[in-house]
C-alpha cells in the first residue's frame, strides 16, 4: 500500500505553533493521547496492523529546506531556534500502539515527549481516515473532477455572502487528494473575481505552500487541557493564555476558549486578555448561545465586541456558515474554520467521526505519575477523556451533570 503521509507539513498550522510553545514553556512534559471513534466503527481485518505500518513509515519523512523556507516567510512569529528543532526532528513509530478488539474496533495510544508526539495527532487521524476508505474500497469511487466542481460552487456561495473562511480539513479528510481539490477549487473561485467574501487560506501548510496560500491556525484544545491536567482546569485558561502572549507576543490572537466550558473561561477572561487577544473561537454549543454570551462579556469589560474577530470551526456546512454570517456580521468580525464538509463530502460516503485527545500529562519525565485531564464540551455527550476524570473535573468546575 502506497504511504498516506510523504510531506512534513502535511499537518495543522497548530500542531507547529503549540510544539513551539511548549517547548518554550514544558520542554521536558510527557504526554498520553488516546483514540475515539465515536461511531463505534468496525474496522476491516488487519486495519490496526496495516495502520502501524504507515506509521513506521512516518520514519522517513523529515522537514525539506522548501518547507522551511516558505515557514520563515509566512509563519513570522516563529522564531528561527524552532526551525532547527524541525530540522533535526525524527518521527518513532515505538511512540504509537495500534489494535484492534474481537469486535474490529480500533485502539490507538500515544505516549512520549509532549514536543515530540505533538506532531503523531492530525497525521495519524488523516491516515486511519484515508486508510479506512482504501482498505473498504470506497476510495475506487472518488471521482475528483466532480469534486472539484462540487467544491468550486460551495466556495462561490460562501463567498458572495461575504464569508470569510478557511479550509481546516486535515483530520477527517476522505483523502490526501481530496484536500488538495479543496484547496485548489477554493484558490481558482477566490481569484476568478472580485467577491465580498474571501477565501484566507488553508490550515494544512504544506497545502498552503504548494498553492501559495496563508496557513491558518493557533491553537488546540490540548495545549490547554495538559495544563488542566498538571494545575487543574480552575486557572487553566489563565496559565495558557498567559504562556501564549509570553510566547508569541501578541501575534497568534484567537483564543480556543472551551476546553473547559465557557463558565470558567469568562471567569479567567480579564480585560487584559480581552483587548490583548484579537478574537476567539466557538468549537462547540450553540453557536448563537456562545456568540451572544462572548458579545455579553467583552461588553461588559468595555471592550467593543464589533473589533473582534470571531471564528467559527463547529461542525461547519455551507448552510450554517451563511446562516451564522447573516446574524454574527452586526455582532462581530465572524470567519469560518470549515472541515470535514469540505474534505470528505462525496456522494455515499459517510464521514468518519474520530479524534485523538490528550488524556493524561507530567510536566517532567522524572514524576513517577501522570495527572489524568479531559476536555469538557460545550455539546452534552462529546465530553472526551475517562468518565470518571471528566466527572471529577465537571466536579471540580461545579458543572451540573445533565450539561
Amino acid at each position: 500500500m502506497e504511504q498516506i503521509i510523504t510531506h512534513f507539513t502535511d499537518d495543522d498550522l497548530y500542531k507547529f505553533t503549540m510544539c513551539c510553545a511548549v517547548i518554550d514553556n514544558f520542554p521536558r512534559a510527557q504526554v498520553k493521547y488516546t483514540f475515539t471513534d465515536r461511531d463505534g466503527t468496525v474496522y476491516p481485518p488487519g486495519f490496526a496492523e496495516a495502520l502501524a505500518e504507515q506509521v513506521a513509515a512516518l520514519e522517513s519523512v523529515v522537514v525539506t529546506d522548501e518547507e522551511i523556507d516558505f515557514m520563515r516567510r509566512k509563519c513570522y512569529y516563529l522564531p528561527a531556534w524552532f526551525y532547527n528543532y524541525l530540522k533535526g526532528y525524527r518521527f518513532d513509530r515505538k511512540w504509537v500502539k495500534t489494535w484492534q478488539d474481537g469486535d474490529g474496533h480500533l485502539h490507538v495510544e500515544i505516549e512520549g515527549s509532549w514536543a515530540e508526539t505533538i506532531f503523531m495527532e492530525v497525521k495519524v487521524l488523516a491516515i486511519i481516515s484515508e486508510l479506512y476508505y482504501v482498505m473498504t474500497g470506497l476510495h475506487d469511487g472518488f471521482d475528483y473532477g466532480a469534486y472539484y466542481a462540487k467544491t468550486y460552487a460551495k466556495g462561490q456561495r460562501l463567498l458572495e455572502h461575504g464569508c470569510v473562511f478557511s479550509d481546516f480539513g486535515t483530520r477527517r479528510r476522505a483523502s490526501f487528494a481530496a484536500e488538495d481539490t479543496v484547496v485548489r477549487a477554493m484558490k481558482d473561485c477566490n481569484a476568478s473575481r472580485e467577491w465580498p467574501g474571501r477565501f484566507v487560506g488553508t490550515s494544512n501548510v504544506y497545502l498552503a505552500m504548494k498553492y501559495d496560500l496563508l496557513p491558518v491556525g493557533t491553537m488546540a484544545h490540548e495545549f490547554v487541557c495538559a495544563i488542566g491536567g498538571m494545575y487543574g482546569p480552575q486557572m487553566a485558561n489563565h496559565i495558557a493564555m498567559n504562556l501564549w502572549r509570553n510566547t508569541f507576543r501578541g501575534a497568534l490572537g484567537t483564543f480556543l476558549y472551551d476546553s473547559f466550558g465557557w463558565d470558567i473561561f469568562s471567569l479567567n477572561f480579564s480585560e487584559d486578555f480581552a483587548n490583548l487577544f484579537k478574537g476567539l473561537r466557538i468549537d462547540s454549543g450553540d453557536n448563537r448561545e456562545e456568540l451572544m454570551k462572548i458579545v455579553e462579556k467583552y461588553r461588559s469589560l468595555g471592550v467593543d465586541p464589533t473589533t473582534k474577530q470571531i471564528i467559527f470551526s463547529n461542525a461547519l456546512d455551507v448552510d450554517t456558515a451563511l446562516e451564522i454570517q447573516g446574524y454574527a456580521k452586526d455582532y462581530c468580525q465572524p470567519s469560518f474554520g470549515i472541515g470535514t464538509h469540505f474534505t470528505n463530502d462525496f456522494d455515499g460516503v459517510k464521514p468518519m467521526n474520530i479524534v485523538i485527545k490528550l488524556v493524561a500529562a507530567k510536566i517532567t519525565e522524572s514524576w513517577t505519575f501522570y495527572n489524568d485531564t479531559c476536555k469538557i464540551s460545550e455539546d452534552e455527550g462529546k465530553h472526551t477523556g475517562n468518565p470518571e476524570v471528566v466527572r471529577r473535573f465537571m466536579d471540580a468546575l461545579h458543572i451540573n451533570a445533565g450539561k
